[in-house]
Order: C-alpha cells, then sequence, then structure tokens
C-alpha cells in the first residue's frame, strides 16, 4: 500500500509540470493560457509561431509519463506500478496542483507512456495520429482517433493490463476534449496549422491592433 501510495503521488507531482508554460515564459512569450485555446500543450505553444518550443514541449511531456512510469517499474519490477505512475503523470498533466488544477488534455503525455511502456502500440498509436493529422488536419480528431484504437493495439501485441490502462486514458481524453468534440460536430474545430496565429496577447496582434486603431483615426 505504501509502494501505491508513493508511486501515486511522485507521479501525480512529476506530471504537474507545466512545461509548455514554462518553455515560453523562459522564451518571454506572453502568457499561453490567455492565447488561442488557453491550453498549456504544445498545440497552442505552436500557436506562438515558435515551432521549436512547441517540439520541445512535446518532448518533456511525453517523457514525464514516460520516464516515471519506466522507473517506478524497474524499482517494483512491476509493470503495473509503472503504469499507475505513467497514468498518474497524465492525471496531473491535466490537473496540475500548481495551476489551479486547469492543465492541458494529456495526449503527448498519453503518447509518450505507451511508447516508453509498450513501444509497438506507443508508435503504432503515433504513426495513427500522424496519418489522421495529414488527411483530416485536426489535432483533436488526430488525438481521439489514436488513442481510441491504442487499447486494441495494446490488447493485441502487448498485455491485457495496458490495453485496460490506455482504455482509462482514452476515456479521460475524450472527456477532456469534449469542448472540440462540440466544435467538430459544429464544423467550427481550428486546424493544424505551422504558421503564426495572431493571438490576442501576441506583439503582433498589439502591432495589428495598433494599426487599426490609427486607421480609425485618420477616417
Amino acid at each position: 500500500m505504501a509502494a501505491f501510495i508513493l508511486t501515486c503521488l511522485l507521479g501525480y507531482l512529476a506530471g504537474s509540470i507545466p512545461f509548455g508554460l514554462v518553455l515560453t515564459r523562459l522564451a518571454g512569450l506572453p502568457d499561453i493560457r490567455k492565447i488561442g485555446s488557453g491550453n498549456i500543450g504544445a498545440t497552442n505553444v505552436l500557436r506562438t509561431g515558435r515551432k521549436d518550443l512547441a517540439l520541445l514541449t512535446v518532448i518533456f511531456d511525453a517523457s514525464k509519463a514516460g520516464l516515471v512510469a519506466l522507473l517506478f517499474q524497474d524499482i517494483y519490477h512491476s509493470e503495473l506500478l509503472g503504469l499507475v505512475a505513467g497514468t498518474m503523470a497524465i492525471v496531473g498533466h491535466n490537473f496540475p496542483v500548481w495551476l489551479h488544477f486547469k492543465g492541458g488534455k494529456g495526449v503527448a503525455s498519453t503518447l509518450g507512456l505507451m511508447v516508453f511502456m509498450t513501444p509497438v502500440t506507443g508508435w503504432l498509436t503515433v504513426v495513427t495520429w500522424l496519418v489522421m493529422a495529414f488527411l483530416k488536419k485536426y489535432s483533436s480528431l488526430s488525438a481521439l482517433t489514436a488513442l481510441a484504437v491504442a487499447p486494441i493495439y495494446a490488447w493485441v501485441f502487448n498485455s491485457h493490463v495496458a490495453a485496460w490502462f490506455y482504455l482509462g486514458l482514452a476515456v479521460l481524453s475524450f472527456y477532456r476534449h469534449r469542448g472540440n468534440i462540440q466544435r467538430l460536430v459544429n464544423g467550427t474545430e481550428a486546424k493544424i496549422h505551422l504558421k503564426k496565429e495572431p493571438a490576442q496577447g501576441l506583439p503582433e496582434q498589439k502591432k495589428t491592433n495598433e494599426k487599426n486603431k490609427k486607421d480609425v483615426r485618420r477616417k
């Protein structure tokens, strides 16, 4: 019981580190919670135009869940406790104590857990995401499709224990993406753009606003 509690606690705290917010703040960018979707994940970081920071966010968010899972699996020689640690890291990412429990949606962290703990399932899930992103251009739809089929991959190629954990994480992801699902149904969901998207709070948007004000005064 003590090992289980320690695994949950440390996994959650590791997952609570908001790398997207930390990296953009260190780069001198505005608070990403006030632009785009308001999310602290890589997709919203990409909206600042900093592809390098978005990539680093993906790497760090994925690694924090995957590494903590491997750590506890090695310490206790238990796949179950490894999956518990990784799952709690994803919960921490979604509901970080440092940000009043308002975090990201956990896609990168979930993929990281899968890649580190069950490589075949993990990479198949990543490929599914990439294929859907290429075909449909919707990050949310790509994530939901990939995570929905991940339990099937795990059931076939890995263990039934992992499959049940991934099913639970897929349900959590669908819950976290409920707003995106509604926008997909309504046809208003934003597509993936690699170019910078002007958003309130970014320097480019401020310049545009100032220019518009000057144009109004001239008229």
